[in-house]
């Protein structure tokens, strides 16, 4: 099995090591002397492997076959073939053929399928396979790609034989076949632990360290073992050396050291041949172009012509060196010559490539050299068709050529970064198609990334050209060309401190950064963009100073170039920065320079185009439009010109008719798909959908498999409302072209208009298909998963933990694979990771499940440390949970990086409040409200702190402020919001319910507005709903007008109740609340009892319902079940305290309280009152009840004093607190006080009962001596 392994990888000299080992054992034993000679004969040393063939055919008859066809090789290979000899041995194979046995035909049909000539071999496959061992039938599942078969008969064959070394290599190369590296790179390091001279194990290592982890020093390191290795094991086998070098060669990115090594490897296994080949002086030549030595490399072409007179890669090969070297015009002349050699032997992507580079320096003949680039990297990639990922792959795949033909495209490309609306250059789609396939299989390879970041660059992709930059500068941090792009990429995005911090990084890396013209460039573009315009013009000046920026002279230096486009630019941003200064004379003069340079030069336009901006500065409308109008459709940046008209006209001349002109006159001029489109997105934006549509789908017509015009024209209908016909368009759009973005689109439309079932149905199909693999059908069904679980959020809510599954398995596999196959994806597929993660979170917090919701809150700051939203959400958990240093520690984090946090500040705050740091916390919103007087969102929430901190009577201080912040504010929602909270909460209900509904219409403050005026209708006097103990005080005949009062407040609540619109989960399970409440507020046994069991099933859905429980408790004391009733309340007694139940919770304590003075529990009834007042400092209520337990001890002292509390924050406008008070100040002898609260009481109700005869004229006369 080791010989015939060997043999088939062609290690000749292994096969004779080998059988010489074999033969030491088995002496004589024919089948290793024929492979002895075999090993022998493709050693180059023939007359000896002649003689050894003939010893073993005479041995035995089983190799007798074999021999005679390796004679008759060996004889014609010969430098003098001896005829008679070959037509002798010919006929003695006829002869043996006739009598050969089973072994014989096999033996023979193994040599012919070594040979490869496997037509010849046909008739001997049967018997081979069924008796060759399990690493043939291994080989057979490869041939088949059925690689998970092959994997495991090779594991068979490795448990059976472990020290077996070729089973490991070919479950090397399986791993790698499955682009699986880790197992790959894991079996080469068993390999070489068993071998550490392996020459597979070896290429496996290296190759992993220059395709995937871009380690070049270790890669060399490696490289000289390998070498070594081969010159060992191998060292008269120069064809396995030129076979096993290339793939390194190909993948170490130009790096000279490595080059270097392998050119000397070459040379010195050419020098071994016995008869020289074209084909080592050829690679010899490719070598040198490689490390840029050209007139050398064209010396090593020549020779190869020499020995190979019809080398069609020796001549290939000199012409690139002339078109290198800038010789065009000879090379455009032996080019020529090629082209009819190439109708004869078929097409060269080498040669193709070549006429492109020819076309586009000699003949700048743009869509020539554009359509052969094409027709080039079309060639090289058929090459791969069907090739699994191996080393002949990597080979094959040669990225420093597809690199070559990626520069050539830029040539092409705009310079600038796409704006959004513009269509990408086609040019920038091909650099981009090219350059996947290698950065996909080699993401440590630098050139590749860095290239493909320039091409997401000017896509506009600034995002994704980040990912992929920062891979870049892991790989090197020294790389001056991804400083400044990743600088240019921050500018893009208006980061200008992190534009600053990429070049001092750069220069600190690499000190000759600062030599670049693009360093300075960079620097006056982010020093114009923060307004530091005479820093940046002193700059932009020094730079057209500069020798190489002059015409003619030489545009290279430090190794980077100047291109013409560059040095516009240059010009444009000094003549904007003179404009943006006031210095509109020398930015003009700029201007005049600018157009005496480039006159002629495809980038006049561009200047043409600024010239437009500085004549608007001025003023000059007419004459930018002039300007404008003199450019011809034939001229470049014609687009660009009529989009700059259509601005004008819309923007400064506010005239649609020409906007729209503009448009329609450049369809006619240039008619394509993107002209339409243009025109239909210039109807949509002057809010013209209908017309958008027929634009669209005229345009359509002509392109009826364009899903990007099938978007387009969904959401124009959908922006018209006419939600029917976008939804049946999209359906007709999906069969035509199976676009995933159309599935998505249409399930979105159909949840928002609450078709569930649909939208199941449409996502559902789009992942019917097989198990796929490949990144792009992944991320499709992340997506499709992610909005499948917001469908069974409002359908199937059993299903969306499970959906959510399979949406984050996906992901994290996704995720495994991107930091080498797309790096420019990372920090997008991050943030999706971070997504899944939250959703789990927030569906963990709807179960109350609060352990889980915060592991996978923690899960998604893993991959996004700095996401605000996510920390916040952590921080109200912990904040829920009631462990109040995390909640604080992570609030703390937030107002560090954002001091104006607005809700990191309310927590705070509201953390402050629990500490009772009342100062602290009302200090927190007040730095808010100093800043921003009308933020009405903190003030809302500064009213309930400065409540629950006994200080409302502060709150009228930010009034006066925001009315000194404009005069408006008094007409503003949430000021009259805020205005009703304060009202109401002093106890002035008719007030709070003005205040309220004026904001009751408004789409911000409105259903809060109304919720609050219901709440005030159904009980104005903040009284304990079915608490019986203050009841039970009350007179008859103040009872029958509470009665009629209380009717009327049920009948105007459910007014209100008809303009309550919720407008999520949350918000209809208010109006059921409200609705019942209502029902509850009659009082009436049927519609109480109907309420409650709302309640009871609105309970039993979302477990720990606060409000719900509440509501419960308040129907069963209504209905006189008062068991039942202390039964749910005391489920809230063991309830933590949180800001958004607060309210609820106070209620029910109280309640809770009630039940407990009813029964005469006073020191149970005390504790609840104690929490109440814990949490609320002005809980009027809860001094009420504190008063009238002392009242029943008879400790009158401590009654007044509480009853003094509940008046005073009462606002002394609950007239029944009043005379408590004053009672409990007679019963203490504390007559002028009682006289006092007396008269307060009258003046509100003159008619108050008692409260004359029993107090008053008591008081009186207790003070008359």
């Amino acid at each position: 099995a080791y010989i015939i392994y060997y043999a088939q990888e062609k290690y000749f000299n292994h096969v004779r090591q080998f059988a010489n080992l074999e033969l030491d054992k088995y002496i004589n034993d024919p089948v290793f002397q024929f492979f002895k000679a075999y090993g022998t004969l493709h050693l180059g040393q023939i007359q000896d492997a002649i003689l050894q063939l003939e010893n073993a055919r005479k041995c035995h008859s089983d190799v007798s076959l074999c021999c005679l066809l390796a004679l008759i090789y060996a004889h014609k290979i010969c430098e003098n073939v001896d005829r008679d000899a070959v037509l002798e041995l010919e006929n003695k194979l006829k002869e043996t053929r006739k009598t050969a046995g089973i072994n014989a035909l096999y033996y023979a049909g193994m040599f012919l399928w070594l040979m490869g000539k496997n037509d010849k071999a046909n008739e001997y496959i049967d018997r081979m396979l069924k008796i060759s061992n399990g690493s043939r039938e291994a080989r057979y599942f490869m041939m088949q790609q059925n690689y998970s078969g092959a994997l495991e008969v090779v594991n068979q064959i490795i448990v059976n034989f472990s020290g077996f070394i070729p089973a490991f290599i070919l479950k090397m190369r399986l791993f790698l076949a499955q682009q699986d590296w880790e197992q790959t790179l894991e079996t080469a390091l068993r390999i070489l632990s068993k071998d550490e001279t392996n020459i597979d194990g070896l290429q496996a290592s290296i190759v992993n360290e220059l395709s995937r982890t871009g380690n070049l020093n270790a890669a060399l390191f490696q490289l000289r073992d390998f070498i070594h290795s081969l010159e060992t094991k191998e060292p008269h086998n120069s064809d396995l050396h030129l076979r096993k070098i290339l793939v390194v060669s190909r993948l170490c990115g130009k790096n000279q050291q490595i080059l270097q090594l392998i050119y000397g490897f070459i040379e010195r296994s050419y020098t071994k041949l016995k008869s020289s080949d074209a084909r080592f002086a050829n690679e010899l030549g490719y070598q040198l172009i490689l490390q840029g030595k050209w007139k050398d490399a064209s010396v090593w072409y020549r020779r190869a012509m020499e020995l190979d007179e019809s080398s069609v890669d020796a001549l290939t090969g000199i012409i690139w060196c002339q078109v290198l070297e800038g010789k065009l015009d000879e090379a455009e002349h032996q080019l020529e010559f090629l082209k009819e050699v190439q109708q004869s032997i078929g097409k060269s992507a080498v040669l193709v490539y070549l006429q492109a580079v020819i076309a586009s320096k000699k003949n700048k003949n743009e869509p020539v050299a554009t359509a052969l680039l094409n027709e080039a990297a079309e060639l090289h990639f058929s090459a791969l068709h069907g090739l699994p990922l191996s080393m002949e792959y990597y080979e094959k795949l040669n990225p420093m050529f597809l690199i070559e033909i990626v520069k050539e495209y830029l040539v092409f490309c705009p310079k600038q970064p796409r704006s959004p609306g513009q269509i990408v250059s086609p040019f920038l789609k091909q650099a981009a198609i090219i350059l996947n396939p290698v950065v996909k299989a080699a993401p440590g390879m630098l050139e590749p990334l860095y290239l493909m970041a320039q091409v997401k660059y000017l896509s506009g992709e600034l995002e994704n050209a980040q990912g992929t930059l920062q891979r870049c500068l892991d790989l090197d941090p020294t790389s001056a060309d991804a400083h400044l792009l990743m600088a240019q990429i921050y500018l893009s995005q208006g980061n200008f401190r992190e534009c600053s911090h990429s070049l001092e990084l750069g220069v600190s890396h690499n000190f000759q950064v600062r030599d670049y013209p693009l360093y300075h460039f960079i620097k006056a573009r982010a020093l114009n963009k923060v307004g530091d315009y005479p820093e940046a013009i002193k700059i932009l000046k020094m730079i057209i100073s500069l020798p190489y920026m002059k015409k003619g002279e030489s545009k290279k230096i430090l190794g980077t170039s100047i291109t013409t486009s560059e040095r516009v630019s240059i010009y444009l941003e000094l003549a904007e920065a003179l404009r943006l200064n006031g210095e509109l004379h020398e930015a003009t003069k700029i201007m005049q320079d600018a157009i005496n340079e480039f006159s002629g030069t495809p980038e006049e336009i561009r200047i043409t185009v600024a010239n437009v901006d500085l004549a608007l500065s001025k003023g000059e409308v007419e004459i930018a439009l002039s300007m404008l109008r003199n450019i011809t459709p034939s001229q470049p940046y014609y687009t660009e010109v009529k989009e700059k008209m259509a601005q004008i006209y819309l923007q400064i001349r506010k005239d649609k008719r020409l906007y729209i002109g503009c448009y329609c006159e450049l369809c006619e001029q240039l008619p394509s798909p993107h002209t339409s489109l243009l025109l239909g997105d210039a109807y949509m934006n002057i809010q013209e959908p209908e017309k958008a549509v027929e634009v669209y789908e005229a345009a359509q017509r002509k392109n009826p498999l364009d899903a990007t015009l099938a978007r387009k024209i969904g959401q124009a209908y959908v922006k018209t409302h006419q939600y029917s016909k976008a939804i049946n368009y999209y359906e007709v759009a999906l069969k035509m072209s199976k676009q995933d973005f159309l599935c998505h689109d249409l399930a979105e439309l159909l949840l928002k208009l609450k078709k569930f079932n649909k939208a199941e149905r449409v996502l559902n199909q789009a992942m019917e298909h097989d198990s796929v693999n490949d990144l792009p059908s992944m991320m499709k069904d992340v997506k499709s998963l992610l909005l499948l679980a917001k469908v069974y959020k409002n359908n199937k809510k059993e299903e969306v933990m499970g959906t959510l599954n399979k949406a984050c398995d996906i992901q994290l596999r996704i995720l495994k694979r991107i930091p080498l196959e797309q790096p420019e994806l990372i920090p997008s597929q991050k943030q999706l990771t971070s997504l899944i993660c939250v959703q789990f979170a927030e569906q963990y917090l709807i179960e109350k499940e609060y352990v889980q919701a915060v592991k996978w809150y923690k899960d998604a700051l893993c991959y996004t440390q700095t996401d605000s939203k996510v920390l916040l959400q952590l921080a109200r958990l912990y904040l829920t949970q009631g462990n109040i240093e995390l909640c604080e520690h992570h609030c703390a984090l937030l107002l560090q990086d954002d001091n104006c946090n607005e809700i990191a500040t309310m927590m705070m705050a509201d953390l402050m409040f629990r500490k009772q740091k009342y100062e602290q916390a009302i200090n927190l919103y007040q730095n808010v409200l100093d800043k921003a007087p009308d933020n009405f969102s903190v003030m809302e929430r500064l009213m309930d702190l400065l409540r629950r901190s006994g200080k409302l009577d502060k709150a009228t201080y930010f009034f006066e402020m925001a009315k000194k912040k404009s005069t408006r504010v008094l007409l503003e929602p949430g000021y009259n919001y805020c205005k009703g909270l304060y009202c109401w909460h002093m106890g002035q209900p008719n007030q709070a319910l003005k205040y309220f509904n004026k904001a009751r219409k408004d789409s911000d403050w409105g259903q809060r507005a109304i919720n609050n005026m219901i709440q005030i209708c159904l009980n104005p006097d903040h009284e304990i709903i079915g608490g019986e103990v203050f009841e039970s005080l009350n007179e008859e005949d103040s009872l029958k007008e509470k009665r009629e009062s209380e009717q009327r407040g049920i009948r105007t609540a459910e007014k209100l109740l008809k303009e309550f619109y919720p407008h999520s989960q949350e918000g209809q399970n208010q109006m059921k609340m409200l609705q019942n409440c209502c029902l509850m507020a009659t009082k009436d046994k049927i519609n109480v009892e109907k309420a409650l069991s709302v309640f009871v099933e609105m309970a039993q859905n979302e477990r720990e319902s606060v409000p719900a429980i509440l509501a419960m408790a308040q129907a069963y004391m209504i209905l006189k079940q008062t068991p039942k009733a202390r039964t749910q309340l005391k489920r809230l007694a063991k309830a933590n305290w949180t800001l958004s139940d607060a309210e609820e919770l106070e209620k029910s304590w109280m309640l809770l309280s009630d039940i407990y003075c009813k029964s005469g529990k006073y020191d149970l009834a005390t504790e609840q009152l104690k929490r109440c007042l814990q949490y609320n400092k002005s809980c009027s209520k809860a001094y009420e009840y504190m008063g009238f337990i002392m009242e029943k001890e008879q400790a009158y002292k401590d009654a007044a004093t509480n009853y003094e509390l509940a008046w005073k924050y009462s606002n002394q406008a609950n007239p029944a607190v009043g005379f408590k008070l004053a009672f409990n100040y007679l019963k203490d002898k504390k007559y002028v006080e009682a006289i006092e609260v007396c008269h307060v009481v009258l003046k509100i109700c003159p008619s108050y009962p008692k409260i004359r005869e029993e107090i008053l004229e008591k008081a009186q006369a207790a003070l008359k001596p």
